[in-house]
C-alpha cells in the first residue's frame, strides 16, 4: 500500500517504511546507535528531499532508541551520571547544528554537505573501529564488557580537571570530555539526523575507557533525550519533520529495537564492535558512490 507524505511531497510503500524501521530499530537495540547514520541516507535513495530526511530521521531515532533504551536499563548497562553529562553537552550542540542545517538549507549547499560529512565521518571512524577490532579478536580474547583499560596505562584525558566518580562504570574521570563529545554528538544530530551512536561508542570506549556493554546502554540514554530535543527544534525551526513518513518507521524500529537488544547479549564486545564497523563502512562507500555515478537524471527542479 502506497502512503503519501506531505511534508517530502511524495509516496512510500508502508511496508518498506516498516521494514527500513524494524531494521533500523534491530541496530538501535544490538549497537547502542541510534540508526539515523544508515536512515538518513536510506530515505535520500528513495527521493526523500535531504532537510526532510534529516528532521524526519531523528523523530524516528528517537522510537527506536527509547525501546532500545528500556531494554539496556533492565540489563543494568545505563550510567545515568555520564548520560546526564553527555546530554547536556548534546542539547547545546544540537541548537547549533539546527540553526546550521537551516543555513545550509537557505543557501543550497545542504545536499553536497551532509553526503561529504557523512564519507568522511563513516569512512574514517569505522575503518579505526575494524583495525582495532580485528587486531583484538587475533589477539588474546577478552571477556564480555570488560574494559579496554590495562594496567598501568595513562592518556591525556586522565590529567583533566573536575574529576567525578561514575560509579555504575567504576571509573574516576573528568566531566570535561564527556560535555565535550555530547556537544560533537548533538551537532551532528542536528546537522545530519543521527543519533552519533556511531561516533559515540567508538569515543567512549577508545577515549575513555569504558567497558562495552555500559556504553551501549548509556548511548541509547543520551541519544533519546537529544533527538527528542533535535526533532522539537527541526519541527518548530525549519518544518522539516514529516510526522506521516515517521510514524511507519517509528512502529518497526519499537519492535526491532528488542530483538536487537537481545542479540547483543549473543556477541563479545570486540565482535560487535567489528559488526558495527562494517555497517558503518557499507554505508559510507555507498554514499561515496552516489557522489561519483553519473545520475540518471542531470538536472532536476525543486519548487520552494
Amino acid at each position: 500500500m502506497q502512503l503519501y507524505l506531505p511534508i517530502a511531497e511524495l509516496s512510500l510503500n508502508v511496508g518498506l517504511l516498516l521494514g527500513m524501521g524494524f531494521a533500523i530499530g534491530f541496530l538501535s537495540g544490538m549497537f547502542g546507535v541510534g540508526g539515523g547514520f544508515i536512515l538518513t541516507p536510506l530515505l535520500m535513495f528513495l527521493g526523500v528531499p535531504p532537510a526532510i530526511a534529516v528532521g524526519t530521521s531523528a523523530s524516528q531515532v528517537v522510537a527506536a532508541s527509547v525501546s532500545g533504551a528500556v531494554g539496556h536499563w533492565r540489563r543494568n548497562n545505563v550510567d545515568v551520571h555520564m548520560g546526564v553529562l553527555l546530554t547536556m553537552g548534546g542539547f547545546v550542540g544540537a541548537m547549533i547544528g539546527v540553526v546550521v542545517l537551516g543555513l545550509l538549507k537557505a543557501r543550497g549547499q545542504l545536499d553536497v554537505f551532509v553526503a561529504l560529512t557523512y564519507v568522511v565521518l563513516l569512512g574514517v571512524i569505522g575503518g579505526l573501529m575494524l583495525i582495532e577490532s580485528v587486531r583484538t579478536l587475533r589477539a588474546q580474547p577478552a571477556k564480555p564488557g570488560a574494559s579496554m583499560r590495562r594496567g598501568g596505562q595513562h592518556t591525556w584525558i586522565e590529567g583533566l580537571p573536575l574529576k567525578t566518580r561514575f560509579r555504575h562504570s567504576r571509573i574516576y574521570a573528568s566531566t570535561i570530555p564527556f560535555v565535550i563529545v555530547g556537544a560533537f554528538i548533538g551537532l551532528l544530530t542536528g546537522i545530519m539526523g543521527v543519533g552519533g551512536g556511531f561516533l559515540l561508542i567508538p569515543a567512549m570506549i577508545y577515549l575513555l575507557r569504558i567497558p562495552t556493554r555500559i556504553v551501549i546502554g548509556t548511548s541509547t540514554f543520551q541519544i533519546v533525550c537529544v533527538t527528542a530535543f533535535t526533532t522539537v527544534l527541526q519541527a518548530t525551526l525549519n518544518h522539516t519533520v514529516d510526522l506521516v513518513l515517521s510514524l511507519p518507521l517509528m512502529a518497526g524500529s519499537v519492535i526491532g529495537a528488542q530483538f536487537g537488544v537481545g542479540y547483543s547479549e549473543r556477541f563479545r564486545a570486540e565482535q560487535l564492535r567489528a559488526l558495527l564497523a562494517l555497517i558503518v563502512l557499507a554505508v559510507a562507500v555507498r554514499i561515496a558512490l552516489g557522489l561519483v555515478i553519473r545520475p540518471t537524471d542531470l538536472f532536476s527542479i525543486e519548487v520552494p
